[in-house]
């Protein structure tokens, strides 16, 4: 399943051109966040911090897409997710880790989608909020448990729902731009150009923005699961970068041309969504109904798509014998009904610490960010490791041992200079999520009879609980606030 829950049969017979599996990249990484761009930047920086900030994402996330997409070709044995490389790379309970993170991110960007929508129905109904009201967070909690049900009876997503989703967070989207040029006011736009309205250097501005362009781009290790429906092998890079860099520049224009509009000290109080709000001052109220209701049916079927996702990600691990064995159980209409159920627990669980945050929105999707990041910093890691052991580079040109050293260092350096602009606060929370999962790898341990830790792998687990009692004391204090 794809990013944004598409779904593909697995099938050799099935090969794709080039240009199509361009727009299965670009699918997969254009999901609900591209919808929250003008706020987040309006409140960090102007044009320029939000174009160098588009340039270091930019160039950091093609990195990341790049090692994903080498690791393919290098491993093609290790498909069983994103932290099969770091079990690969760094042995069973460091891989472990990277599975529970890689499904605390999807669980967690679960939650912006309901935040998004009672945020976006706020506008019509004040008691809703921005998403994080008692009575937005209980009509998130019914809609969250009524889609368990319905899944678990077997309704998947079906292609017809798929084209749907893919028109209304597509059409929104040009549409916006191709408005929000039309209004363009360049007077506006100077006045947004260097700022000045922020305290703090051009750095911190851009470090300010680093965390929501790590969330729209989340998908981005999906360019390399298509390499198996190339009908050219060179297709996969080709199409790798040429679908990122259309990504790139469709966030990237949403964003710059929010500041032509209107001040952006306006832009940053705009509700969420806000690109509604921004094209509502373009062209009127119309416009803001037309991105709403595009954003509904979009956010809803991808909601739908990732909860399967999030539940498939326990279920292979189980099947691969990293995970207990109830998750991996199915339904006698082939759903994980046990993994679906731990994700929409986290989830729920998720939801109602949104009602104790400042900005139920941002908490959520700076939060879906950080627990992405894991993985790809141990996957960006083990590309490094496998690059200096030379493990599958026998034979290889001295060009190619030198670009792929220098991308997965680059990779490596960026997801940890992602991690610290996250900030400790942010870092212990996420430690808070993860630190009821290890209790799993015991369970999985026990289960086949295995010693339960290595002496390093103590470590690391004492290291985790660490954190998390940290965040708890720093929530209680009051030195870490939602």
């Amino acid at each position: 399943m794809t990013h944004d829950g598409t779904t593909t049969t697995r099938t050799s017979a099935t090969k794709v051109s080039g240009l199509t599996l361009t727009s299965m990249v670009v699918g997969s990484m254009v999901g609900a966040g591209v919808f929250s761009l003008p706020r987040r930047f309006a409140q960090e920086t102007g044009v320029v911090g939000a174009l160098i900030a588009w340039a270091v994402a930019g160039a950091g996330m093609l990195t990341l897409a790049l090692v994903f997409q080498r690791l393919a070709v290098r491993k093609p044995e290790l498909d069983a997710g994103v932290y099969a490389y770091a079990k690969a790379g760094f042995g069973n309970f460091t891989g472990f880790f990277s599975a529970a993170g890689y499904w605390a991110s999807a669980c967690v960007g679960n939650v912006t989608y309901w935040v998004l929508i009672m945020s976006t129905l706020g506008a019509w109904i004040p008691a809703l909020g921005e998403g994080g009201t008692v009575l937005a967070v209980g009509v998130s909690s019914v809609g969250l448990w009524l889609f368990f049900l319905v899944i678990r009876r077997g309704i998947k997503e079906a292609t017809t729902v798929n084209r749907v989703v893919t028109v209304a967070k597509l059409v929104p989207i040009l549409v916006f731009v191709l408005l929000a040029l039309f209004v363009f006011d360049p007077g506006v736009f100077a006045e947004n150009l260097r700022g000045a309205d922020y305290a703090g250097s051009l750095f911190d501005q851009v470090r300010g923005t680093m965390l929501v362009t790590v969330f729209v781009f989340l998908g981005v290790e999906g360019a390399s699961v298509y390499s198996r429906y190339a009908r050219r092998r060179e297709d996969v890079g080709r199409a790798t970068v040429l679908g990122f860099l259309c990504v790139l520049a469709v966030f990237a224009s949403v964003t710059i041309v929010s500041y032509g509009v209107m001040p952006m000290s306006r832009i940053a109080e705009l509700r969420q969504p806000s690109m509604a709000g921004v094209l509502g001052t373009a062209v009127g109220e119309w416009g803001s109904t037309f991105v709403a209701a595009g954003l509904i049916v979009s956010v809803l079927g991808a909601y739908l798509a990732w909860s399967l996702m999030a539940a498939e990600v326990l279920f292979v691990a189980a099947k691969d014998r990293d995970m207990p064995r109830f998750l991996g159980r199915q339904s006698d209409r082939d759903v994980p009904v046990n993994a679906l159920l731990l994700s929409t627990a986290l989830s729920q669980a998720v939801l109602v610490l949104t009602y104790f945050s400042g900005d139920a929105f941002d908490f959520a999707l700076d939060l879906t960010a950080v627990t992405s990041l894991v993985p790809y910093l141990l996957a960006a890691a083990y590309a490094i490791k496998l690059r200096l052991s030379r493990e599958t580079y026998a034979g290889a040109p001295a060009s190619t041992l030198r670009g792929d050293l220098v991308i997965a260092a680059l990779a490596t350096v960026y997801t940890v200079f992602m991690l610290v602009a996250a900030g400790l606060d942010l870092l212990l929370v996420s430690f808070i999520v993860y630190a009821p999962a290890p209790a799993l790898f015991v369970m999985t341990r026990r289960e086949q009879g295995r010693r339960v830790f290595t002496p390093t792998e103590l470590a690391l687990f004492v290291a985790v609980v660490g954190a998390a009692v940290a965040g708890v004391v720093g929530l209680a204090a009051g030195w870490i606030s939602l």
